[in-house]
């Protein structure tokens, strides 16, 4: 059990009412923020050094707090904002606790297991309950969109850290997640030659044929196999029906499970920019988030949590899952990361998203003594 007195789930759930009730879509930096200063004022008033990191591009601030202590730190990160927009808690997903469930926007994704990370780290401090290793903490406003602004400040608290551990939310069965897949993201836009449909249809050079073809060749390289998917959506596309269509695009997915397949698929997808015959094909993006891979470290890792878990009183399980975060980030840099130590739950970008709130103490209780006792 850890040595840190975290309180009951009745506790948890009544301090974390007030961080879902706080919308934070990730395209509002304010919103963010005032979340993040909440936050702030908390770990200062317990002792925790403070890096506030101005956010930029439109995106909130990212918040670094340290505990004191000396050699390599055990990080562990979690972000603020969700995918819901304001007003989502007046209109359609309002705070509710039916039975076992706990409603509300990002409950699941990842308000509970960001909630875990700072109540941990800011009761350690309270209480003085002294840690193997000093703590890196980090909240960050922007993982929904691939974390671009928050992604090298975490990088640069892993860079020789012991081990990171991500509360994103638990998968079935309450599993946390030792490998996750890589992500890539582009886009893709045909140039045409517009021609009325009718009367000169010959003249023109249809941007929708042309996408289409290409989006064919881009399905075909799913191998469910090896791992690899590909998935387009959006698409778009014409003026009229009347018109040949002079320009059309859309967005491409692709999830992989190695480094090196990640590789071969964006040379294959850049590789199809084009200009022959009245049609220029432009291929823009790339990897967005290497694959998470679980390492005997991990393993390591995994046995201890799961040890720590049983003796809370529930079992641990690890799974692989095919979205990224901000583990994957990390793990690449060769730091043993778990991942998925949040709440269990469901319905994660959903209108049905809850948590399981009964589980809220022993999940943290978890986070919280892997923070205390990793040697």
């Amino acid at each position: 059990m850890p040595r840190t007195d975290i309180g009951t789930s009745e506790r948890l759930l009544d301090e974390l009412r007030g961080w879902v009730e706080h919308e934070t879509p990730t395209t509002d930096a304010a919103a963010v923020n005032g979340l993040i200063g909440r936050a702030e004022a908390e770990l200062r008033a317990v002792g925790a050094a403070i890096e506030r990191i101005p956010g930029r591009d439109g995106f909130g601030d990212t918040l670094v707090a340290r505990t004191p202590g000396h050699g390599a730190p055990v990080v562990v990160a979690g972000h603020l904002d969700t995918v819901w927009d304001h007003g989502t808690l007046a209109s359609s997903m309002p705070w509710r606790v039916d039975g076992a469930k706990a409603h509300g926007p990002g409950i699941y994704d990842m308000k509970a297991g960001s909630f875990f990370a700072f109540h941990s780290v800011r009761e350690i401090l309270r209480q003085k309950v002294p840690t193997r290793r000093p703590i890196i903490l980090l909240l960050t406003p922007d993982e929904e969109v691939g974390s671009p602004t928050s992604r090298a400040p975490i990088e640069r608290a892993a860079q020789g850290a012991r081990a990171v551990l991500i509360p994103e939310p638990a998968g079935a069965g309450g599993a946390c997640v030792t490998a996750r897949k890589g992500v890539g993201r582009f886009v893709m836009t045909s140039h045409g030659v517009s021609a009325h449909a009718g009367g000169n249809w010959q003249d023109g050079r249809s941007a929708v044929v042309a996408l289409a073809r290409k989006i064919l060749e881009i399905h075909a390289l799913t191998d469910l196999a090896g791992g690899t998917t590909t998935n387009v959506a959006p698409i778009w596309g014409g003026t009229r029906p009347n018109v040949v269509p002079p320009e059309a695009g859309c967005e491409i997915d692709c999830r992989v499970t190695s480094i090196a397949e990640g590789e071969r698929i964006e040379r294959l997808i850049l590789g199809m920019a084009q200009d022959a015959d009245g049609i220029r094909i432009e291929v823009t993006g790339g990897m967005n988030r290497p694959p998470m891979v679980e390492t005997p470290e991990v393993t390591a890792l995994h046995a201890m949590a799961r040890g720590i878990a049983a003796r809370v009183g529930y079992d641990l399980p690890k799974h692989h899952r095919g979205g990224g975060s901000d583990g994957n980030f990390t793990a690449a840099l060769g730091v043993p990361t778990l991942d998925g130590l949040g709440c269990t739950g469901a319905g994660a970008h959903a209108p049905f998203e809850h948590i399981l709130w009964q589980d809220l103490a022993p999940r943290c209780a978890t986070l919280c003594e892997l923070l205390e006792t990793i040697d």
